[in-house]
Protein backbone atom coordinates (compact mmCIF):
# COMPACT_ATOMS: atom_id res chain seq x y z
CA UNK A 1 0.00 0.00 0.00
CA UNK A 2 1.41 3.41 -0.89
CA UNK A 3 1.20 6.75 0.95
CA UNK A 4 -1.96 8.06 -0.74
CA UNK A 5 -3.86 4.77 -0.46
CA UNK A 6 -2.96 4.49 3.21
CA UNK A 7 -4.13 7.98 4.11
CA UNK A 8 -7.31 7.56 2.08
CA UNK A 9 -8.07 4.19 3.69
CA UNK A 10 -7.49 5.50 7.20
CA UNK A 11 -9.79 8.46 6.61
CA UNK A 12 -12.45 6.24 5.03
CA UNK A 13 -12.29 4.02 8.12
CA UNK A 14 -11.76 6.87 10.58
CA UNK A 15 -14.13 5.42 13.19
CA UNK A 16 -13.90 1.71 12.34
CA UNK A 17 -12.40 -0.18 15.25
CA UNK A 18 -12.69 -3.66 13.78
CA UNK A 19 -10.76 -5.33 11.03
CA UNK A 20 -7.08 -5.17 10.23
CA UNK A 21 -4.53 -2.62 9.08
CA UNK A 22 -1.30 -3.68 7.42
CA UNK A 23 2.04 -2.35 8.58
CA UNK A 24 2.38 -0.18 5.49
CA UNK A 25 -1.11 1.28 5.91
CA UNK A 26 -0.50 2.18 9.53
CA UNK A 27 3.04 3.55 9.24
CA UNK A 28 2.27 5.62 6.10
CA UNK A 29 -0.64 7.13 8.03
CA UNK A 30 1.66 7.89 10.99
CA UNK A 31 4.08 9.60 8.61
CA UNK A 32 1.20 11.70 7.25
CA UNK A 33 0.20 12.67 10.81
CA UNK A 34 3.76 13.72 11.67
CA UNK A 35 4.25 15.75 8.48
CA UNK A 36 0.86 17.44 8.76
CA UNK A 37 1.50 18.20 12.42
CA UNK A 38 4.82 19.86 11.60
CA UNK A 39 3.22 21.94 8.85
CA UNK A 40 0.28 23.02 11.01
CA UNK A 41 2.56 23.88 13.93
CA UNK A 42 4.61 26.13 11.65
CA UNK A 43 1.44 27.90 10.54
CA UNK A 44 -0.26 28.28 13.91
CA UNK A 45 -0.31 26.67 17.33
CA UNK A 46 -4.11 26.82 17.39
CA UNK A 47 -4.31 25.12 14.00
CA UNK A 48 -1.94 22.42 15.23
CA UNK A 49 -4.10 21.84 18.31
CA UNK A 50 -7.21 21.61 16.17
CA UNK A 51 -5.49 19.18 13.81
CA UNK A 52 -4.37 17.01 16.73
CA UNK A 53 -7.87 16.94 18.14
CA UNK A 54 -9.38 16.10 14.75
CA UNK A 55 -6.90 13.26 14.21
CA UNK A 56 -7.43 11.67 17.63
CA UNK A 57 -10.17 9.21 16.60
CA UNK A 58 -8.59 8.26 13.23
CA UNK A 59 -5.22 7.57 14.86
CA UNK A 60 -6.75 5.46 17.64
CA UNK A 61 -8.84 3.47 15.16
CA UNK A 62 -5.85 2.87 12.84
CA UNK A 63 -3.75 1.69 15.79
CA UNK A 64 -6.58 -0.58 16.94
CA UNK A 65 -6.81 -2.17 13.49
CA UNK A 66 -3.02 -2.53 13.41
CA UNK A 67 -3.04 -4.29 16.79
CA UNK A 68 -5.80 -6.58 15.52
CA UNK A 69 -3.48 -7.53 12.65
CA UNK A 70 -0.87 -8.62 15.22
CA UNK A 71 -3.56 -10.67 17.00
CA UNK A 72 -3.93 -8.28 19.94
CA UNK A 73 -6.81 -6.29 21.31
CA UNK A 74 -6.99 -2.56 20.64
CA UNK A 75 -7.02 -2.04 24.39
CA UNK A 76 -3.25 -2.64 24.34
CA UNK A 77 -2.93 1.04 23.37
CA UNK A 78 -3.51 1.87 27.03
CA UNK A 79 -0.08 0.44 27.83
CA UNK A 80 1.33 3.73 26.48
CA UNK A 81 0.23 5.38 29.75
CA UNK A 82 3.03 3.52 31.54
CA UNK A 83 5.95 5.98 31.42
CA UNK A 84 8.71 5.21 28.88
CA UNK A 85 8.40 1.41 28.86
CA UNK A 86 4.75 1.46 27.81
CA UNK A 87 5.40 3.54 24.69
CA UNK A 88 8.32 1.32 23.71
CA UNK A 89 6.23 -1.84 24.10
CA UNK A 90 3.38 -0.32 22.07
CA UNK A 91 5.74 0.67 19.23
CA UNK A 92 7.16 -2.87 19.18
CA UNK A 93 3.63 -4.32 19.00
CA UNK A 94 2.68 -1.93 16.18
CA UNK A 95 5.85 -2.74 14.23
CA UNK A 96 5.49 -6.52 14.38
CA UNK A 97 4.49 -8.57 11.37
CA UNK A 98 0.79 -9.31 11.16
CA UNK A 99 -0.75 -12.74 11.44
CA UNK A 100 -2.74 -14.44 8.72
CA UNK A 101 -6.49 -14.09 9.02
CA UNK A 102 -7.06 -17.84 9.14
CA UNK A 103 -4.88 -18.31 12.24
CA UNK A 104 -5.84 -15.12 14.04
CA UNK A 105 -8.31 -14.91 16.88
CA UNK A 106 -8.66 -11.32 17.97
CA UNK A 107 -9.43 -11.04 21.68
CA UNK A 108 -12.04 -8.51 22.72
Amino acid sequence: MNFQESVKTCFNKYAVFEGRASRSEYWWFVLFLILASVVTSIISLKLNSLFGLAMLVPSISAATRRLHDTNRSGWWQLIAFIPVIGAIVLIVFLAQEGTTESTASIPV
